[in-house]
């Protein structure tokens, strides 16, 4: 499938970078943030009530993802330059492997943006991240420019994204829950429109049904084999 493909697109969740130590909300090697509602650390609500709060979890989250390294799954996805890659992952840990065309689906750790909404965003050192400051255009606090819980997808990668599942003729899921919607639903979409599904995941999802073939074990493993 992977080789008589004209049009491949890989669809990634977290169980892609799991590999590399990046965990998901209550994977802390510590557990320290295990005793906190997720909706409380990634939500508009959460951010207006207790903003330091947040941005004490994500430089943590930033400094995990900026000591880390692409794995083997990332480096044989990235070697394959006519793969676009759809991802729900916040990390850079693709774009750092050298794939070429990746849309990111739920934004960037790797930024802050103003949440007043006057536009400006800036880059963030992963392994020194800032804490708590303002906006230099109009003051209001900065946040990570990701997508929180309760927010809308940003419209221009949500449209690339669609647009390369309607138009793929393979699509290679890779450790995703596919409970997350409505990016799971993108999987639905690639299917509905003639794509081979290819899933490579630890555990049967709730895609399982979905697949031409499943491939259950660590993607460090199975994907470069794929590719």
């Amino acid at each position: 499938m992977l080789a008589d493909g004209r049009r491949v697109v890989s669809f990634s969740g977290a169980g892609l970078s799991a590999e590399s130590g990046v965990g998901t909300f209550r994977d802390a090697p510590d557990g320290m943030w295990a005793k906190y509602d997720p909706v409380r650390l990634a939500s508009p609500e959460g951010f207006a009530a207790d903003p330091g709060l947040v941005i004490d979890w994500y430089a943590a989250r930033r400094r995990t993802v900026g000591n880390a390294q692409p794995n083997p799954a990332h480096v044989a996805l990235a070697g394959r330059g006519d793969i676009i890659h759809v991802t729900q992952n916040v990390d850079d840990l693709l774009m750092r492997a050298g794939a070429a065309v990746v849309i990111p689906l739920h934004g960037s750790i790797g930024f802050d943006r103003c949440n007043g909404g006057c536009g400006h965003i800036e880059r963030v050192d992963m392994t020194d991240p800032p804490g708590l400051r303002d906006c230099p255009n109009c003051g209001a606090p900065l946040r990570p420019a990701v997508v929180w819980f309760g927010e809308a997808m940003p419209s221009e990668a949500w449209d690339k994204a669609d647009r390369a599942c309607r138009d793929c003729d393979v699509l290679l899921v890779i450790g995703t829950s596919a409970v997350v919607y409505p990016a799971a639903g993108l999987i639905d979409v690639a299917k509905a429109a003639g794509a081979e599904i290819i899933i490579v995941n630890t555990q049967p999802s709730e895609a399982s049904p979905l697949a031409d073939i499943e491939l259950l074990g660590p993607a460090g493993e199975i994907v470069p084999q794929l590719l």
